[in-house]
Parts: C-alpha cells; sequence; structure tokens
C-alpha cells in the first residue's frame, strides 16, 4: 500500500508498507513486512487490515504533506527485476496466478475503503489499474455489492509470454 502526497516527488512526503520477498536485500525467499518512508516532518498514519489488526503506526510529525490527508492511495503489488541475464525474473506477484483465474487461485483486495475527515468508511471509487509488464504480471479491477470495489493481481513472472 503506498501514500502519497504533496509535490509527488519521489524524494518528498510517500509512505510505502507492505510486504516484500528480496533475496538481494535479505539473502533469502522468506516474505517480511516493510515500511519505508521519506522526507521525515508533520497527522497521524494508522495501517490497519481488516477490523482488528493494526500493523502500523506513523505520528504526524513525519510528514510535512501529509498531515491533514492522502492525494492518492496506491494497493497493489510490486516486483523489482533486477536480473542481468536479460530475461524477466521468476519472482511471483501474489500468489503466482494471473486475475483472469479468479477467486481462489489469484490474489486479491476486495472492500477497498478509506477513511474521511469526518472518521467515517467510504469507498474507493474510480480505481484505476496499471501494469508495467501484463505478460508477467497484471490487475483487473471490479465492484460487486458482496466485495465493494476489488481487484485481482498478480503473475508468475517469468513464463513463455514473459521472457
Amino acid at each position: 500500500m503506498w501514500l502519497l502526497g504533496g509535490t509527488f516527488d519521489v524524494d518528498l512526503n510517500t509512505i510505502e508498507a507492505g510486504w516484500q520477498v528480496s533475496q538481494n536485500i535479505y539473502g533469502d525467499n522468506n516474505t517480511r513486512q516493510f515500511i519505508y518512508w521519506t522526507d521525515p516532518k508533520d497527522g497521524n498514519w494508522w495501517l490497519q487490515v481488516g477490523n482488528e489488526s493494526l500493523m502500523g503506526y506513523w505520528p504526524g510529525s513525519l510528514f510535512s504533506h501529509l498531515s491533514d490527508s492522502a492525494s492518492k492511495i496506491h494497493w497493489g503489488g510490486e516486483v523489482v527485476n533486477s536480473q542481468s541475464d536479460g530475461q524477466h525474473t521468476t519472482t511471483q506477484m501474489g500468489s503466482g496466478h494471473f486475475p483472469d483465474e479468479g477467486f481462489g487461485k489469484s490474489s486479491f483486495f476486495k472492500n477497498i475503503q478509506t477513511i474521511d475527515i469526518d472518521n467515517k468508511f467510504k469507498p474507493a471509487n474510480d480505481l484505476g489499474s496499471f501494469s508495467t509488464k501484463s505478460s508477467c504480471y497484471d490487475v483487473k479491477t471490479g465492484s460487486s455489492s458482496d466485495w465493494g470495489n476489488y481487484f485481482f493481481y498478480g503473475g508468475p513472472g517469468r513464463n513463455p509470454s514473459c521472457p
């Protein structure tokens, strides 16, 4: 999950939290939670999963442009391809299944909501999607009465369509 505010300069007022696998950083293929932020300065931010699990807290003093609200919120997956052999990495995103494979196979976020200035939950509307290499990893958005706004995402990495 990424929260952005202010100038959108990569060096200013960005917070990023989620899970990652990085053999380059950690020396293994274990999944780890990560939290990253830039330009520590001034509102308090909480990261909550579901109704119970608080995963992170960032005091408002860390973010000058994020003190009142975020201008954008990003949910999704990220894979860094740092291999020098000219081939895409075999690192999977999410479950390793493409979004078209749907529930039970592909990874997903559902009932995506934000909290407004009155501390009320609001559906995250106008979800956009972006994939830099859809033959390796992709994303599909949707909305339903049971799931609210949702998206499926992921992929296997290197495959016959993604050399």
